[in-house]
């Protein structure tokens, strides 16, 4: 059984006598006069539904996941149309325009993500299928979006900015191991890639908006799931009359699958995320969010270690993290307009530590020690507005930062060992101010669309000026026949850079990025495209993107723009830099979606990129993101008796990197700093791999049982067992009793050196799973 309620976008008053339709059936139903509706006898599994009203847009759900044990509720929101319908005609299509952002926007569904095949149900890694998104072959969620930089992009859950998305995250930007958010509880996904709404902030790349489902009315259920990486138990149950909450908590097992696979570091993670709503009456209500992770790490030594996994525990530091996400967000709605007032705070935690030959007992072998917080209080008022032919959105937003960092780290430069041994304390004040208009044209054939925002911050006078941070967007849609339609967007956006940055010190105490004068980073985007639906089922879309970046950070010491660092575990940005960098990246993309009605969907994906920054010399060179040519086949198909089969491959050119530097290498003082090679980055990305690609596989059954379901997924990464080469590492040759060799000892200590030999090592290997979920 499916109930639910059907209301209006920006009043919340219900709407009665609304048509719904199953999508890919002939059933259907009408709200009653309090805008309910019932669905009664229908199978469990993934439905859409379509609704339709006289006076309102047509509306197209995202996929809802019916329980076959607990009761289903949903609530739809409709908007008013501005002009009179002399008919209703009911379809039943598997796309649905949206008007507001036609363009580069990118709905995920509840269905791809639980049976997206190599996912394993980490949202992170689904998030890496889709077109623009540049595919990894490590255990990292990075997100490289149109040749961008893995720092580049914003989180928002239920309308609540979450700074991180992943487990053992790299501070400063989007990349860890395992995804935190809990997909039990995710209903759709909105990924722009450009385009980006006035009201999200700070995003040069990519704004993310998760949306979770709504909470049982009648009984508490529960589920039970034993994953890839982790077991897990959630709970959707009703709080109240006027109250319903979600709750989970997870705990990984990552560790024994690490220690399985031979690694040489286990990592151990716990999670939780809640979410409460209150409807006071039909004009207030208030939602409670939550979200954090607690992430540990130690050590796997072994007796007679690989080439490898001894390379890994010679550089590999050890760092554990905490962080959470507190929010509140208060909507009231009044005459075709409502507000929003959200208030949230978010706190990272990163303890990263090193010892030569990880001899913790030894303080005089201590490499690294590095503990810092990030604190962000945030504030934000949001108008929406319904004023006849127009939708309005204006608004504001403060944020508190507050920013610690105590460093110390021996460091090898200009030919010596350096000691970097800083305290800082950074408290500042970002805010903003943004509105958008939009609405349609030309007998309801041209999308129009038009935003800004400014943003500036306390933290100095070259940030402090909210006119330098002028954002306007513009969006333009025109439908030359039912069927296809010409999309444009250009835009300047800015962020701010990293923390890490901001509170950056030398050893005399000295905040020398804000004496070197660091800005706001910006991109101008234009996207131009064309889109194509044939059928009800089928939509393709062909998009071509340039951005042009400028002000990004450039690192004094090793001479590249930080978009090309962020992808590797530990901290992005904590050094000086100066706001000197441009970039470009430019390419186009082809999306193909089917989605059947009679049991299977596919996604073609496929993305010509070039990402571009200016090195030392301020010429253009390749970023470590310049891939070339980004492919991704995903398929799904569900047969009779409960049983699903999906697939996906990936295709990624090979990426740039940079030569060691042999020289530097060999030098015993300079190696026992660094625990492994030195780069080259005079020959910055001169080398390139070869390309990547692999085939996941994924099987599914489920069975119904009077008062419980039990699911078991089959889930099988690289298949076929692709072995993608890494870039070459240099490795210390031992001596029979184990010792590292040094080719000159009879020299002067600051002149002896290391025999070094080149290690090649490979990633991807074939990964089965099995995970079980329980519904009761």
């Amino acid at each position: 059984m499916l109930r639910g309620l059907v209301k209006d976008a920006y009043t919340n008053e219900p709407v009665p006598f609304v048509n719904i339709v199953i999508e890919g059936t002939g059933r259907g139903t009408t709200t009653n006069e309090k805008g309910e509706f019932v669905f009664e006898d229908i199978e469990p599994g993934f439905i859409r539904l379509q609704l339709s009203s006289v006076g309102y847009e047509r509306k197209l759900t995202e996929e809802i996941n019916l329980s076959a044990v607990r009761s289903n509720y949903v609530e739809i929101t409709m908007q008013q149309k501005t002009t009179e319908l002399g008919e209703v005609k009911v379809s039943a299509g598997a796309f649905v325009r949206r008007g507001e952002t036609p363009v580069s926007l990118r709905r995920i569904g509840i269905e791809q993500i639980e049976k997206s095949a190599g996912a394993a149900r980490d949202l992170a890694k689904v998030l890496q299928s889709f077109p623009g998104v540049g595919a990894n072959v490590s255990f990292r969620n990075d997100l490289i979006v149109r040749g961008g930089g893995p720092s580049e992009n914003r989180f928002f859950l239920d309308g609540i900015e979450i700074p991180v998305l992943n487990h053992f995250s790299t501070q400063g930007a989007s990349g860890g191991s395992v995804g935190i958010l809990n997909v039990d509880f995710i209903r759709e996904v909105d990924f722009y890639s450009s385009a980006f709404p006035a009201d999200r902030g700070n995003a040069l790349s990519s704004v993310f908006e998760f949306k979770q489902i709504d909470a049982n009315k009648e009984k508490p259920a529960f589920k039970a799931t034993l994953g890839a990486s982790e077991l897990s138990l959630s709970s959707n149950t009703p709080l109240g009359e006027k109250t319903g909450g979600l709750f989970s908590v997870r705990r990984s097992y990552l560790q024994f699958l690490f220690d399985q696979l031979g690694l040489p570091f286990l990592p151990t993670f716990t999670d939780f995320q809640f979410r409460t709503r209150t409807r006071f009456d039909s004009k207030n209500e208030l939602l409670l969010l939550g979200v954090g992770a607690i992430d540990e790490f130690k050590y796997n030594p072994s007796p007679d270690p690989t080439g490898e996994n001894r390379y890994i525990l010679e550089y590999l530091p050890s760092f554990e993290q905490w962080n959470y996400t507190i929010g509140a967000s208060f909507k009231h709605f009044m005459e075709q307009n409502y507000f929003v007032v959200a208030l949230s705070r978010s706190h990272l935690n990163n303890v990263i530590s090193k010892y030569q030959d990880n001899d913790e007992d030894d303080p005089a072998k201590l490499l690294n020690d590095y503990v810092s917080d990030e604190i962000q209080d945030r504030l934000r008022f949001e108008l929406y507005s319904n004023p006849g032919a127009y939708t309005i959105r204006a608004g504001l937003n403060l944020k508190r930062i507050s920013y610690y960092n105590r460093t110390y780290t021996r460091v090898f430069r200009e030919g010596v060992p350096t000691e970097i041994n800083y305290n800082s304390d950074v408290d500042f004040y970002s805010y903003g101010i943004f509105g958008s208009v939009s609405r349609t044209l030309a007998d309801d054939k041209l999308d129009v669309r038009f935003g800004l925002r400014m943003d500036a911050n306390s933290f100095s006078d070259d940030m402090n000026n909210l006119p330098e941070q002028f954002s306007p967007r513009l969006t333009l849609s025109y439908r030359l026949a039912p069927t296809f339609s010409l999309n444009f967007n250009t835009g300047r956006y800015f962020q701010l850079p990293p923390y890490t940055t901001i509170g950056f010190r030398n050893n005399q105490g000295t905040l020398v990025n804000k004496e070197n004068g660091l800005s706001y980073i910006y991109a101008d985007h234009f996207v131009g495209g064309v889109e194509w639906r044939p059928n009800n089922y089928t939509r393709v879309s062909l998009e071509g993107f340039l951005k042009n970046y400028g002000n990004y950070p450039f690192s004094i010491t090793d001479s590249v723009a930080l978009a090309s660092k962020g992808a590797d575990y530990g901290v992005l940005g904590d050094e000086e830099v100066t706001s000197s960098s441009d970039g470009q990246t430019y390419g186009a993309e082809l999306l193909v979606r089917q989605k059947s009605a009679k049991g299977y969907s596919y996604i073609l994906a496929y993305t010509w990129v070039n990402s571009l920054f200016t090195d030392v010399n301020g010429e253009y060179v390749p970023s470590s993101w310049d891939a070339g040519h980004l492919f991704t086949l995903t398929f799904n198909k569900s047969f009779k008796k409960n049983w699903d089969f999906g697939l996906k491959w990936r295709f990624a050119g090979g990426l740039p990197y940079t030569p060691y530097d042999l020289e530097r290498s060999e030098n015993v003082a300079a190696w026992d700093l660094n625990g492994r090679e030195y780069l080259d980055y005079s020959r910055f990305n001169e080398k390139r791999l070869e390309p990547f690609h692999q085939l996941d596989l994924r099987i599914d059954k489920s069975w119904i049982f009077p008062k419980f379901s039990l699911g078991v997924y089959f889930d099988v990464q690289n298949v076929y067992n692709k072995k993608n080469d890494d870039a070459p590492k240099l490795i210390r040759e031992l001596d029979e009793n184990g010792d590292p060799v040094i080719e000159n000892p009879e020299a002067p200590q600051e002149e002896q050196r290391y025999a070094l030999k080149e290690l090649r090592t490979t990633s991807g290997t074939v990964l089965p799973t099995i995970g079980i979920i329980m519904e009761f």
